[in-house]
């Protein structure tokens, strides 16, 4: 592969940092066209923004077709395997009082969250006090507006 590398860069008369790019490039366009399935509309305008010729944009057309499959079949294989939610119990204990404060309210929220990891489940016990766990429930509502705004869907329409 090395020898393929300096022939490469010896016809071209570039960088090899250049051809390493540009190959790096290209293993990213197919990895990720092949992940979301683009159509193949989809493809041709990705890669007509490029300004390559029409001949080398059909020739990575073909090629993304013939390999797409395959690509995706390698990239389910490297995936980690990640747990996903399952289940969530949950608790408020609130305790009034101690020996040494009587008028006391400290309130506390227990989680357990069963994860399922194939056949394999899990569970974890999390424990916040009720300002913390609003404060994560703002933000995940923040987050959850933002993927809701037109610029958010612009992008991942352009990704998809």
């Amino acid at each position: 592969m090395r020898e393929l590398h300096v022939v490469v860069v010896g016809k071209l008369n570039v960088s090899s940092e250049s051809v390493q790019h540009g190959v790096e490039g290209l293993m990213y366009l197919l990895t990720e066209s092949s992940k979301l399935m683009i159509s193949e509309v989809d493809f041709q305008d990705s890669v007509l923004v490029l300004g390559f010729s029409e001949e080398l944009n059909a020739l990575l057309l073909q090629l993304y077709l013939e390999n797409r499959k395959e690509v995706r079949q390698i990239l389910s294989k490297l995936a980690p395997s990640l747990p996903h939610y399952h289940n969530l119990e949950w608790r408020l204990d609130v305790q009034l009082a101690s020996r040494a404060l009587r008028h006391q309210v400290k309130p506390t929220v227990t989680l357990k969250l069963h994860l399922e990891d194939g056949a394999k489940r899990s569970a974890r016990v999390l424990q916040t006090d009720p300002a913390t766990l609003q404060h994560l429930i703002d933000e995940l509502e923040r987050a959850l507006a933002e993927l809701k705004s037109s610029h958010c869907r612009r992008i991942l329409r352009n990704i998809k």
